[in-house]
């Protein structure tokens, strides 16, 4: 059991307050991640002498007051509208700071590390049955007597997705680098709507294959498994050469077809092949659904801050076989199917078929989530304290499993990625014994520790 000292809970708000009255309101791919939350993990080696204790936790604490002037949505609370839709109130209510301290060096504990230890280093509280009191962002700071820092945060899917939380974190790095925000104030806007004449000529139906996805997403909630069983998390870093490797075996082979996948269609395919072995799907494949960050399809500002991952359900029936290189095509034609307008499409569809109780996204199928977009790497909090790794979690674990495809630290090569998986317990015992995961020679960075 990892031995960690908590020290302290805390309140943490914005040295400049918010102007009175003001409120965010939230979209609908806002609420339909209600159900869910994030968990960040960012490690750093010591560097140079070892600091005195707490030294580094106070210019943090001191940095991120300072940071959160320009994040009144973290800093605020949730409130229900008069049509019963959550919102934010900018009230300077702040966030939740937990610091800690272990025992050893941060070196010595990714040696060991594994999802019921990681998940000591990230504050979470669930909602209290008065959420105008409860904090939708937690961060907490945990020192290694022996050197190095970890910093987790966690905050409701309901206000953030996984950019969101490395824009946070990298804007807490450069207030307390710099004393500044290196990049504009976050913008929370409402998603952009259709602008008249910019829908596709040919587009005049709506396009069904993303409002199917969601439509069978709802439909399926009340058959989600909510049973106690254990599960774990893997992380498997994949070198520059091997993801090319693997994209070479999923490339398409027919003369009228020379695409090569991309890394993450070569990777999801890679792992939606064998964990439906493991679960027993024989030559089948199991339901699985694709989820991505759209900002670029949708032409957002960088800076957007709200939820802008769409998921897609990839069909498999039309599959004879797990050729990778018949599922990575497969993979990507799901992909190019979330394009603008049919994101449009989507999001004005669930605007007219809003639930007020929302169901639960990460439920049903195996879900493979493209983070590529996500570089929490660029927050540098001192010279030569910058992160060595990034663990990611989409919580609560509930249906088939996550496979969560990450990019690996700077100067590891363009192509190389982690994906971080979570399954019951022994399937992921037998995941990292795969033959076919361990052809591209997979270095293990967390796996099941018994």
């Amino acid at each position: 059991m990892a031995d960690i000292t908590y020290i302290c809970k805390r309140t943490v708000v914005s040295t400049k307050p918010v102007q009175p009255g003001k409120h965010f309101s939230l979209s609908v791919l806002d609420r339909l991640m209600e159900q869910n939350h994030l968990r960040f993990v960012y490690y750093f080696r010591a560097p140079g002498a070892i600091r005195e204790p707490g030294e580094m936790t106070k210019k943090l604490r001191e940095s991120i007051s300072e940071m959160l002037t320009c994040f009144p949505i973290v800093t605020g609370r949730l409130l229900r509208n008069p049509e019963g839709q959550w919102m934010i109130k900018c009230n300077d209510a702040g966030v939740r700071m937990v610091e800690a301290r272990i025992k050893g060096s941060v070196e010595n504990w990714l040696k060991g590390v594994d999802r019921e230890k990681e998940l000591k280093l990230v504050h979470w509280e669930e909602m209290y049955h008065k959420p105008y009191f409860w904090s939708t962002f937690y961060v907490q700071i945990t020192e290694f007597e022996e050197g190095g820092v970890a910093i987790g945060l966690s905050c409701l899917h309901l206000l953030a997705d996984p950019t969101c939380a490395s824009m946070f974190v990298k804007a807490w790095a450069d207030m307390t680098l710099t004393g500044k925000m290196l990049n504009n104030p976050p913008l929370s806007h409402q998603l952009p709507p259709r602008r008249p004449g910019r829908k596709n000529p040919s587009h005049d139906q709506p396009s069904m294959e993303l409002i199917n996805c969601y439509k069978s997403i709802a439909d399926k909630t009340n058959l989600v498994s909510t049973d106690d069983a254990k599960h774990a998390t893997i992380a498997l870093a994949f070198s520059d050469p091997m993801v090319r490797a693997c994209m070479a075996n999923g490339q398409a082979m027919a003369a009228s077809d020379q695409s090569s996948p991309s890394p993450f269609e070569a990777l999801a395919a890679l792992f939606w092949v064998c964990i439906s072995k493991l679960k027993g799907a024989g030559d089948d494949l199991i339901d699985m659904s694709v989820c991505s960050d759209m900002r670029n399809v949708l032409n957002l500002d960088n800076g957007f801050f709200g939820n802008c991952m769409v998921y897609n359900r990839v069909n498999s029936k039309n599959l004879k076989g797990q050729k990778l290189s018949d599922v990575a095509k497969v993979i990507g034609e799901v992909m190019s199917e979330m394009d603008n307008d049919g994101i449009i499409d989507l999001i004005e569809w669930l605007e007219h078929n809003d639930h007020q109780s929302p169901p639960t996204m990460n439920g049903c199928d195996l879900i493979c989530a493209s983070l590529e977009a996500v570089d929490p790497y660029l927050a540098v909090f001192e010279e030569d304290l910058i992160p060595v790794r990034v663990s990611c979690y989409v919580e609560p674990v509930v249906g088939v499993g996550h496979v969560l495809v990450l990019p690996s630290p700077p100067g590891e090569g363009p192509f190389s990625r982690v994906v971080m998986v979570t399954l019951p317990e022994d399937e992921a015992v037998r995941l990292c014994e795969d033959d076919l995961i361990l052809n591209f020679s997979p270095t293990i960075l967390m796996g099941v520790n018994n």
